[in-house]
C-alpha cells in the first residue's frame, strides 16, 4: 500500500534513544471478598514484613515461621514482635489498595509493585509498580491517593479491569468493549516496522481514556514516553470519514502516516478519497474532531452511516 511517509528520520532518531521499561500490565484471577495482590501461596507483598517499612523505613523480608492472616491474605514477618505488632493494629500497618500499585490504582487499574517504591502517606503504607510510576505518583502525592480511594471499590468490584475515570470521560476513542483500540494492533510499530502487527495484551498502556497493545516491552515503553507520537489520529476512527464529519470504523491494515501522524482507514476506497486531497482532507478532519469529541466524549459510540462508495462520484 502507498504510505505519505514524512518526519521517519526525526522519529527514528528518537526511537534509538528510548529504554525498554516494565509492562503495568497483571493478572489475577478474583475470587474473594478482598481482591489483594497474593504469590501462589497467597502471601501479600511479596512476603515482606509489612510493620518493618514503618519501624525500619526500609523493606525487609518476612519469615513464614511469623505469619498471619488478615483480609483473606498471609503476610510475613521478620519477628514475633512485628507479628505481634501487627496482629494489635492490621489496619494501621496493612498495604494500601490490597498490595497492589497505587498509581495504577488512581488511574483506574490494578499493576504489580516493587517494595522498594514504597512511602508513608498520612500514616498508610503505599506501594508503586516502578520508578515511572514514582515519578506520576509524586506529581501529586494527596490528589492521587485521593483518585485511589476514590476508585479502589470499583476497581475491585471489576477484579482490575481498567475501568473509566472522571478524567477519561472526556476523550472520544475507537474502542472495544474492553475499551481497547485500533483493534489490538500495535500503535508503535506503524513507525518503526512500517506495517500492521498484532499487539499483546501483556504489553499494554492506557492513555486519554483507550488501552493500546504492542508487540513488544521496548514499543510499550516507546508509547508510555511519548504517547501523542505514536497515537492514531481522531481517536482511532476513520480519517476519510473524519474529513466528512462522521464516525467510521478501521481497518488496522488500511493506514497511513501523514506529516507524522497516523491516520487509519475503513476501507481502500475511503483511503483512495483521502488522498486524493491528504492535506486538505487532514484539514477538514482536525476542523471537525473537536465538535465530534464535544458531541460524543463520555457517550456510548454509536457509528455514523457509511458514505456512498467513490464510484458512484456522490461522496
Amino acid at each position: 500500500m502507498k504510505k505519505i511517509m514524512m518526519n521517519i528520520k526525526a522519529i527514528s532518531a528518537f526511537i534509538l534513544m528510548l529504554v525498554a521499561l516494565p509492562s503495568f500490565t497483571n493478572a489475577q484471577k478474583y475470587e474473594g471478598k478482598y481482591f489483594n495482590n497474593l504469590n501462589a501461596d497467597g502471601v501479600i507483598i511479596d512476603g515482606y514484613d509489612a510493620v518493618a517499612f514503618f519501624t525500619d523505613d526500609k523493606p525487609v523480608k518476612g519469615d513464614a515461621k511469623f505469619q498471619y492472616n488478615y483480609d483473606d491474605a498471609v503476610y510475613y514477618f521478620a519477628s514475633q514482635e512485628h507479628l505481634d505488632m501487627f496482629k494489635a493494629n492490621p489496619e494501621k500497618y496493612k498495604p494500601q489498595f490490597g498490595g497492589w500499585c497505587a498509581y495504577a490504582v488512581s488511574l483506574g487499574r490494578v499493576a504489580p509493585i516493587d517494595v522498594n517504591t514504597f512511602s508513608i502517606v498520612n500514616n498508610r503504607l503505599v506501594i508503586q509498580h516502578n520508578q515511572r510510576a514514582v515519578d506520576g505518583w509524586n506529581k501529586d502525592v494527596q490528589g492521587n491517593l485521593s483518585l485511589a480511594d476514590k476508585y479502589w471499590p470499583e476497581v475491585t468490584a471489576g477484579g482490575g479491569k481498567q475501568i473509566k475515570t472522571d478524567a477519561e470521560k472526556a476523550f472520544l476513542n475507537n474502542t472495544d468493549p474492553d475499551g481497547v483500540t485500533l483493534q489490538g494492533y500495535d500503535a508503535v510499530a506503524y513507525f518503526t516496522d512500517m506495517k500492521p502487527t498484532k499487539g499483546d495484551p501483556k504489553y499494554s498502556a492506557r492513555y486519554n481514556g483507550a488501552t493500546y497493545w504492542f508487540a513488544s516491552e521496548a514499543h510499550a515503553s516507546m508509547f508510555k514516553d511519548h504517547p501523542e507520537m505514536f497515537a492514531p489520529q481522531y481517536g482511532a476512527f476513520c480519517g476519510y470519514a473524519m474529513s466528512l464529519n462522521k464516525l467510521r470504523p478501521i481497518d488496522p491494515n488500511i493506514w497511513q502516516i501523514v506529516d507524522g501522524r497516523l491516520i487509519l482507514q475503513h476501507t481502500q476506497d475511503a483511503y483512495d478519497q483521502f488522498n486524493k486531497d491528504a492535506k486538505g482532507n487532514t484539514a477538514k478532519a482536525d476542523g471537525y474532531w473537536p465538535g465530534q469529541i464535544r458531541k460524543h466524549a463520555g457517550k456510548k459510540v454509536k457509528f455514523d452511516a457509511p458514505a456512498k462508495p467513490a464510484t458512484t462520484d456522490a461522496k
